[in-house]
């Protein structure tokens, strides 16, 4: 799961269905149909696939044009595609947000998260939030790093079944 401020990933939370915040439908592959339009993308944009892309009025001015002119707007973004491979192999995505901090998503998604592991469930807990990343002090690893290699960053193993990407850990000022 991947939020704006907190996400937790679990291999057997949800009962039925995974839980997706809207604007990752994109990268998933679900949606309204409009998956080939940037969502930078001034209104009436054609879309990235389309024989117009770039070419119409519409496109003056948008931040996309000269890719999309150039047929480049079109092609799949290997990183969207490395990432879709990767979600693949998470049951359940479930999404903490909401629009006002202070509220307890944080804590909500720390003790979820503990209690998904406790259970034997393999979880992990993803922190975003560039404004006050706290998971890693919530679940008692606030002073680990996380490590890159050549496979990307690895997590923070909390105990044998709940890992922790934080921001937080990233940061020089913690």
């Amino acid at each position: 799961v991947i939020t704006p401020n907190c996400a937790i990933l679990s291999k057997s939370f949800a009962r039925n269905q995974d839980m997706l915040h809207p604007g990752l439908l994109r990268l998933y592959g679900g949606g309204s149909g409009d998956e080939d339009i940037p969502e930078n993308a001034p209104a009436g944009c054609p879309g990235t696939a389309s024989a117009e892309a770039g070419k119409k009025d519409s496109c003056q001015g948008c931040p996309n044009q000269s890719a999309c002119a150039s047929g480049a707007g079109s092609s799949p973004d290997p990183d969207k595609l490395a990432a879709k491979i990767r979600m693949e192999g998470v049951r359940y995505k479930l999404l903490v947000l909401s629009g006002k901090g202070g509220v307890g998503k944080s804590t909500l998604a720390s003790q979820l998260a503990m209690a998904l592991s406790a259970n034997g469930d393999l979880t992990g807990l993803l922190d975003i939030d560039i404004c006050g990343p706290s998971i890693p002090r919530m679940v008692g690893v606030e002073n680990e790093e996380v490590r890159q290699a050549a496979s990307g960053w690895q997590p923070v193993w909390v105990d044998d079944s709940l890992c922790v990407v934080s921001i937080g850990f990233m940061i020089p000022s913690r």
